[in-house]
C-alpha cells in the first residue's frame, strides 16, 4: 500500500471519528436520532458517540426559559377594561415529548404563549380590578400557572412560574380617573380651608369678646375703685375740715393755685386785691414785716 492510500485512509479514518464525537454541555440535553428514530436521550453533560452517517443529534436547552407574554385587553368582571402584561418561565422536562410536538424551543414557546394568553383572558374575565391590588394577586398567578401546566405537559413542558407583571387601566381612562381624583382632592381641600377658616372666625370672635369682657371688667373695677378713692377723699377732706376749717382752706386754696398758674400755657388777669390771691398776700405781707 503506497503513502497516498495511507494517508487517504487516516483522513477517512479522522473524518469518522470527528462525525462519530459530539458534546453535550451543561445548559443541553440530546436527542440521539437514528434515520428519524429516536435512539436515546442524554441529559447529562460530557463526550459522546453516535453512527456518522445515519445518526443525528437534536439538541434542546435544558435551562429555565422566559417567555414574554404580549400585553393584551381583558374586560374585567367589573366590568374594567384592563391591559395585561404577563411573564412565565418554563423548562423542558421530556426532551423526546418536546421535540415530537414542537421540534424545538421556538415551538414551545409559541404555543405556550396563546396558553399563557388564554388562561390569563378567562382568569381575568371572572376576576375584580381590585383583586390583582391586593393579596389575592398571588393566588391568581398561581392558578395561572396550575392551569397552563397541565395543558403544557401534552408537550413536555414544565411551567415554573407566571407573573401579571402589569394589570392596569389603558392610559386613557387611567388620566379619566386622575383627573377625578385629583378633582375630589381639590374640593376636599377647599373644604378643609373653610372649615379652617370658620374655625379661625369662631375663635377670633370668642378672643374679641373675651377681650371686650376683660376691658369692662377692667373698667368697672377702676371705676368701683376710683369712686372708693374719691369717697375716701372726700371722707378724709370732710373730716380735716370739721377739724380746722382753716387749713382746709388754705390746702384747697393752694390746690387752686397749683392747677391755674401753670408755667408757660396760660394767662390769667385779675385783680390784686383778688380774693384768690390772699394766702398770696398774707406770705408776702410777712416777708415784708420781716
Amino acid at each position: 500500500m503506497n503513502k497516498f492510500a495511507i494517508a487517504l485512509l487516516s483522513l477517512a479514518a479522522l473524518v469518522l471519528g470527528y462525525m462519530s464525537v459530539f458534546t453535550v454541555y451543561e445548559t443541553e440535553q440530546a436527542l440521539v436520532l437514528q434515520l428519524g428514530e429516536h435512539k436515546r436521550t442524554i441529559t447529562e453533560p460530557g463526550l459522546n458517540f453516535k453512527l456518522p452517517f445515519v445518526q443525528n443529534v437534536v439538541y434542546l436547552d435544558k435551562r429555565i426559559l422566559n417567555l414574554d407574554v404580549p400585553p393584551q385587553e381583558i374586560l374585567s368582571s367589573d366590568p374594567k377594561n384592563l391591559v395585561v402584561d404577563a411573564i412565565a418561565r418554563f423548562k423542558i422536562v421530556d426532551p423526546l415529548l418536546t421535540y415530537q410536538t414542537r421540534r424545538n424551543e421556538a415551538g414551545v414557546s409559541q404555543a405556550l404563549a396563546t396558553m399563557v394568553s388564554s388562561n390569563v383572558r378567562e382568569i381575568v374575565a371572572r376576576t375584580e380590578f381590585l383583586a390583582f391590588l391586593t393579596g389575592e394577586r398571588a393566588a391568581l398567578m398561581q392558578q395561572i400557572r396550575d392551569e397552563v401546566n397541565e395543558e403544557a405537559k401534552a408537550f413536555g413542558v414544565e411551567i415554573v412560574d407566571v407573573r401579571l407583571r402589569r394589570v392596569d387601566l389603558p392610559v386613557s381612562i387611567s388620566e379619566q380617573i386622575f383627573e377625578q381624583m385629583n378633582t375630589e382632592r381639590q374640593q376636599q381641600a377647599e373644604k378643609i380651608r373653610a372649615d379652617g377658616r370658620r374655625e379661625a372666625d369662631i375663635i377670633e370672635a370668642e378672643a374679641e369678646r373675651e377681650v371686650t369682657v376683660t376691658i369692662a371688667n377692667a373698667e368697672r373695677d377702676s371705676q368701683i375703685l376710683r369712686g372708693e378713692g374719691d369717697s375716701e377723699a372726700v371722707r378724709i377732706f370732710a373730716e380735716s375740715f370739721g377739724r380746722d376749717e382753716e387749713f382746709f382752706e388754705f390746702y384747697r386754696s393752694m390746690q387752686a393755685y397749683r392747677g391755674a398758674l401753670k408755667p408757660g400755657d396760660t394767662t390769667l388777669v385779675l385783680s390784686p386785691k383778688s380774693e384768690f390771691f390772699k394766702y398770696l398776700d398774707s406770705m408776702t405781707a410777712g416777708r415784708d414785716k420781716r
